[in-house]
């Protein structure tokens, strides 16, 4: 519904042609702005207004104590959830926001780009079950693995304090909520203080991301991964790095690149890198994370696709 409006304001309202770089742009940039500031404001309203039902303390210390467990369920519930890499931001916010440990939080938001329901049924017809479930598996694998690692650094001294607070409660202690209008109030306005922090840098994520969704060709890429041999699969993770898409948008490319003859697992770590890994995702995650912290998250998780891509390509030999 929201593509459709926004389609119909770009090409019928400010007439651009379909086919031009421009349109395709602003197309971009109005549905994934729109998209990730309306899902933020949903989710953190409605993680808010459950939060004053529940006993935040025991869920934080029932989470402290069951850290592999909790990795695995917020990877699970990343696996199921279908958001790119930018849309998966706002629920990550929402749980630290809960008071949801770093590393947990981190497992969700580095599984639910690259794992998504859609996306399952398009590999199942490109790659068959075989390679779709190996991928499911790894996906899920990388999630908990780097979840578990950010936990054991002890980062939460990075995150930006006006933006998270994982020791405020509203639960113990704090004041009541009876009612519903209530405890929709108190969800509302979490939602609305966190986007007026945010949403400058969503539009400055977004619209870079538009930028480098239209002017990459894909002929470069095959160029570059083509001559790297040996090296290719740490070369297409990062080839993939700064680049933008959603699983479904990348996965044609994945495609044609390994019907090219492209290694298995260098296929699917490039998908992984640009599905996981974002340089607008970066600017988004700025205003609430020092860079410090961004570069230990982008470091692990891209360290654990590469050696994802190895064992794949050493499987599928």
């Amino acid at each position: 519904m929201l593509q459709l409006v926004v389609d119909r304001f770009v090409y019928n309202v400010l007439g651009f042609p379909s086919s031009s770089k421009p349109a395709g742009i602003l197309n971009f940039f109005l549905y994934d702005s729109l998209k990730i500031i309306l899902l933020l404001f949903a989710m953190i309203t409605a993680i808010g207004f459950l939060r004053t039902f529940l006993p935040q303390r025991k869920i934080k210390e029932w989470l402290r104590k069951s850290r592999g467990f909790g990795n695995f369920f917020a990877a699970i519930f990343g696996a199921v959830t279908p958001f790119c890499s930018c849309s998966s931001i706002p629920i990550f916010f929402s749980l630290l926001e809960a008071g949801i440990p770093l590393g947990i939080a981190f497992s969700f938001l580095i599984t639910s780009p690259i794992i998504n329901e859609y996306l399952v049924v398009l590999m199942l017809g490109f790659f068959g079950w075989k390679i779709t479930i190996l991928y499911v598996i790894s996906g899920i694998a990388i999630g908990v693995v780097s979840g578990l690692v950010l936990a054991r650094l002890r980062l939460e001294g990075l995150l930006a304090k006006d933006i998270i607070k994982p020791d405020a409660s509203v639960f113990d202690g704090g004041k009541p909520y009876r009612g519903f209008k209530s405890r929709l109030s108190f969800g509302i306005y979490e939602a609305l203080s966190i986007i007026k922090k945010l949403w400058v840098w969503i539009l400055v994520g977004v619209g870079v991301g538009a930028l480098i969704h239209n002017f990459i060709p894909q002929e470069t890429v095959q160029r570059i991964v083509g001559k790297a041999g040996f090296f290719s699969v740490p070369i297409a993770t990062l080839l993939g790095v700064p680049l933008y898409g959603g699983c479904a948008a990348i996965l044609p490319v994945a495609v044609v690149l390994f019907q090219k003859g492209f290694p298995l697992g260098t296929v699917l770590a490039f998908m992984m890198a640009i599905s996981a890994l974002s340089l607008p995702e970066a600017i988004m995650l700025r205003r609430a994370m020092k860079l410090k912290l961004i570069a230990i998250f982008f470091g692990i998780t891209t360290l654990a696709i590469i050696f994802t891509g190895y064992l794949f390509n050493f499987v599928a030999r």
